[in-house]
């Protein structure tokens, strides 16, 4: 995942949080460099974007380590092209670097 913009510290307002001490324990180990502030804001950034129909992820062809055959149960977006896959299309399930799974079109690896 990536920040979408960085915004200054000093621009955004103080959220308290209540957190399992074991869920943040493996936010920071994921988080790694980035701090786990910041990945939290990454994933509720994505969470909204994927809510409001704006998502896309943006991964690279090199991203990609496995692929599992899939069928469409609802409209996807291949995240590498950003091209629809409609309902009962075949597609492929993309195994990133990061362990997510993201949608993509047959011929978007050729």
């Amino acid at each position: 995942m990536h920040t979408l913009t960085r915004t200054s510290t000093t621009e955004m307002e103080v959220t308290s949080i209540r957190l399992e001490r074991e869920l943040k324990e493996r936010l920071k180990e994921l988080s790694g460099n980035q701090g786990y502030q910041a990945l939290i804001r990454d994933i509720l950034w994505n969470y909204v974007q994927q809510k409001s129909g704006n998502f896309l992820p943006q991964v690279s062809r090199a991203e990609i380590r496995a692929t599992i055959a899939a069928t469409a149960e609802q409209e996807e977006r291949c995240a590498l092209t950003g091209k629809p896959i409609r309902p009962g299309e075949p597609m492929l399930l993309g195994l990133t670097t990061n362990g997510v799974l993201v949608p993509l079109i047959l011929t978007s690896l050729k």
